[in-house]
Parts: C-alpha cells; structure tokens; sequence
C-alpha cells in the first residue's frame, strides 16, 4: 500500500484484547455508532432494523455489551477517524464489531491490525443479528477477503436487476417490514429531515477513487421500493427526504429507463406529508436537460444542485478520468440558472492532485470566482489503494498538498459568505428544524431550498411581534435581510 494512502497503524500502546468470553446471560444490547455519508446512515438504519427484529436492543448508552461501528473508507482522514473509534469502543470494555466501507475494503488485514474488533462485510447484513450473537460470546469468525465487488455483477447494466422485485410493505407504527417479514429499516434519530437510498454502487472509474471497487457496481432501487419507503417516512414526521446514492444521475439505467428520475420526482413530492425532495450526488457530465428542468420547476422539488466537479481544469479532469473543464461547468451553471434564477450550487473539489499545475490552479480560482457557488468544500488529495491516481507520475508532498488546500479553503470561505450575501432581499421558503435557542429574538433555525442538511448553511428565522409560532416541519415564506458567512437572517413575510 502507498505509505499515504495505507490502513492507519492502530495504537501501539492500546492495551491487549481481553481473550474471556461474556456470560451466558449477558444482555443483547449493542450501540450503532455510523461514521460518514448520509448513505451510512441508511445502512445504519437498515442494520437496526434488523438487529431489533432479531431480538437486540438498541442503546446509546456507554454500557452496551456489543458497540457496532459503522466505519468510513473514503479518503485517510475518514480511515483514521474509524479506526480511533474503534479503538475508544474497545476501551470502554465492551465487544466491538466492525462494517462499513472501510471493513469491507480492508477485511482481513483491518481484522490483523485491529484485534480489538470483529471484521464483518456487507455480506453479513442480512444475519447481522447471528453475528453480533458471535461476537458476544466471543466466538471470531474468520474476516473476509477483501475483493472488487464491482465483478459480482453483469457489466451490462440491464443484466443486474432480478425480473420482479415485490415493493415493502408499510407500517408506520414499526420498522419498515417486507413482504417475507425481512425487516428494511429502522430511524435511529428524529427529526424532520431523512435520507432516501435510491440506487448503490457506481460505475466510473474515477481514478483516483476507490468506492466502486467496495460497493460494487450501480444497482437501481425500483419507483415502488422507495415510493413506499417515503410513505414510511412522511408517516413518521419527515418533511424534507434527501436522496442519496452514489451516483443520482445513473438512476434507471438498469431498469431501462435513463429518464426514470425525472418521471419518479414528481412522484416523490407530491407524497403526503413531503414538503421536500432533495437530490445529492449529481455527475455533471450525465446532467440530463430534461432532469435540470424537472428541479428546476417542480412543485416541491428543491432546485438544488449537487454536482460533483472536483476541478475546473480539462487537463486536471481528464487525468481523473472525468470529462468537462472551467467553460464547460460555467455553461452547465448558465442553462440551470436560466431555468431557476435562486436555484443552490455546491460542490467539493481537490486539489493536489498528481500533476497539478499553477496554471491548473489558476483555472480553478477562475471557475470559482464566476460560478457563484452557494458551498463549496475543498480537499486534499490523497493516494488511495488499487487506483490509478496512486501510480501516476508528478506526486506532490503532504506540505505543499497542505498549502494549496489552505489556500482554496480560504478562498472558498471568501467566495460562500460573498454569495449568501447576494442573497439579501430573496424570498425563502425555509423549513424550521428547531428554535433557535441562543437567539434572543427567539427565532427560528431552519434551511431553504439551497442549504442541504448538515454540509450546507442554515438560516434564522425572526418573526416580528406578535411572534410567531413556528414548530419544526413547518414551512415558512421570509425574506432574507441579514447573512453571517455562509448563514442567513430571514424575517417572515407578512401575508
């Protein structure tokens, strides 16, 4: 493995696992503890649905007999973070298992340098309930070897997708539940906000990414399958559904139908209960016309655009083995804004990766400062295992990578707090998540069409007196009349 891209050492000095076995009447209580994207959190949910239907219960408290670790696997940084957690869990004294993306990437040899935990795969989700019985009696089940899922599927994609696949059943009252009692989901937080899988895998071969490798190849989930599953979620207080995949705009490609997003959209907004669909994870070289047009115009469909650039130079790009360049992107921004003057732009970039020139630099800064993006996020690059990126000549040390991630972070913070502020006097819809406690106005914080949950800001809502009463899934029209970097201040307009 490169020497920065390699599994983190663990502790040198942690203190050895303990060999002894819990007693037969040790109570099945576990913690879920998910680091990463929002699509972790679904598998989380998916995980203690299951893991409550076999019988364990769910606990957040620190005395949990087994903690299960959701891990991460994307880049270093989230590999460190996993492993540091992993490490906390095991001192606490209680059994730790590990899943997740980096579990699967890595299976046998996390399992050798982290004896701590108990390496599970994706594989053993459907039995995560038998498995964690063997990780609290102690019993070690040989890790997996780690391999490319993306050959345990056709290439062709319409070859992927069984001929019938029977929609769940609901039940609003209890974890989601299908036909054959196979239990889909359980929501582990509240809130009004929740994320929807819609498809898993992917297949670019982005060079410098690993995640298709893990994942494995894209698989659609079908209309019926997460139409039922918003039903579920607006049944149990969700307002907003944000769907996450890892590649949106794939979406139907193996059902046979490149356009089925734009015709399941409609669909999803106007589910009772469902203020908001969001979509993430846009590719812009497969932004269709047709699905800019359907954000951008339908009725509880947000016009916010995910997109994934990663750079604004062609020569950059192209050694990612991505398409499209700084006049391409701004073009691509021009025909969405046509369509949806206030539509949000986000997206993340790196920089420093192998080959990178001032003049590349330059091309970004100039992509920047014209796309009037609403969030921005900046990384560094970093060697990850098995992909080309890591063999590729023009490799640039930590410290200068280090330098340029500084640079753009800086410039990217300039560049958000400049476009919220372009902001004032717009017209919000803002859905309200909770009251702003420390507000002596005694407002509202809540998120408009443009601001994602979590990755994106957030705007306080102020109602003049007599005030207003706002609670969380309500959705409020404001206009904007203050902005503190990336945040808005709205007042609610008068009817």
């Amino acid at each position: 493995m490169s020497s920065r891209s390699r599994l983190p050492e663990p502790a040198l000095s942690r203190p050895a696992p303990s060999p002894s076995a819990p007693s037969p009447s040790a109570p099945r209580t576990v913690s879920l503890v998910t680091l990463g994207c929002a699509r972790n959190e679904v598998d989380s949910e998916e995980l203690a649905a299951r893991l409550t239907a076999d019988g364990w219960e769910l606990t957040s408290d620190g005395d949990a007999s087994v903690v299960l670790v959701n891990t991460c696997g994307f880049i270093q940084a989230a590999k460190q973070e996993s492993i540091a957690e992993l490490l906390s869990a095991a001192e606490s004294g209680a059994k730790v298992a590990a899943v997740g993306c980096l579990a699967e990437r890595y299976g046998a040899e996390l399992a050798g340098e982290l004896p701590e935990a108990q390496v599970l795969s994706f594989d053993d989700y459907g039995e995560i309930g038998a498995r964690l019985d063997d990780v609290l009696a102690g019993r070690r089940r040989p890790a997996h070897t780690a391999r490319d899922r993306r050959a345990l599927l056709p290439i062709t994609p319409a070859q992927r997708q069984p001929a019938v696949r029977p929609a769940p059943l609901e039940d609003p009252a209890a974890p989601w539940v299908g036909p054959g009692g196979g239990v889909f989901r359980r929501r582990l937080s509240g809130g009004v906000v929740a994320p929807l899988k819609i498809a898993s895998g992917c297949d670019r071969r982005c060079s410098f990414c690993a995640i298709p490798s893990f994942r494995g190849a894209f698989v659609s989930r079908r209309p019926p399958e997460i139409l039922a599953e918003a039903r579920w979620l607006a049944a149990g207080g969700v307002r907003e559904l944000v769907l996450v995949s890892e590649n949106s705009t794939s979406y139907g490609k193996d059902l046979g139908n490149l356009r089925l997003l734009e015709e399941v959209l409609p669909d999803l907004a106007a589910t009772e209960g469902i203020e908001r669909v969001r979509i993430s994870y846009l590719q812009p070289a497969e932004l269709r016309p047709g699905l800019i047009e359907v954000i951008a115009s339908t009725p509880g469909v947000a016009p916010y655009f995910d997109l994934s650039f990663q750079h604004a130079s062609g020569r950059v790009l192209r050694a990612m083995r991505r398409f499209g360049d700084r006049q391409r992107f701004l073009a691509l921004l021009d025909q969405i804004r046509e369509q949806s003057p206030q539509a949000g732009v986000r997206s993340n970039f790196i920089v420093g990766f192998p080959g990178e020139t001032a003049e590349d630099l330059r091309e970004l800064e100039l992509f920047l400062s014209h796309a009037g993006l609403d969030a921005i996020g900046i990384f560094g690059y970093s060697d990850e295992d098995g992909t080309e990126a890591a063999s590729l000549p023009g490799q640039l040390d930590e410290a200068e990578i280090s330098r340029r991630v500084g640079e753009f972070a800086g410039l990217a913070d300039e560049l958000m707090a400049q476009r919220a502020e372009s902001r004032l006097g717009e017209t919000l819809d803002v859905l309200i998540e909770e009251e702003a406690g420390d507000d002596p106005s005694g407002g509202f914080l809540g998120r408009a069409a443009h601001q994602a949950p979590e990755v994106d800001g957030v705007t306080t809502v102020r109602s003049p007196a007599p005030a207003l009463q706002l609670a969380a899934g309500d959705v409020v029209r404001a206009v904007v009349t203050g902005s503190e970097g990336v945040d808005l201040i709205a007042d609610v307009k008068p009817r």
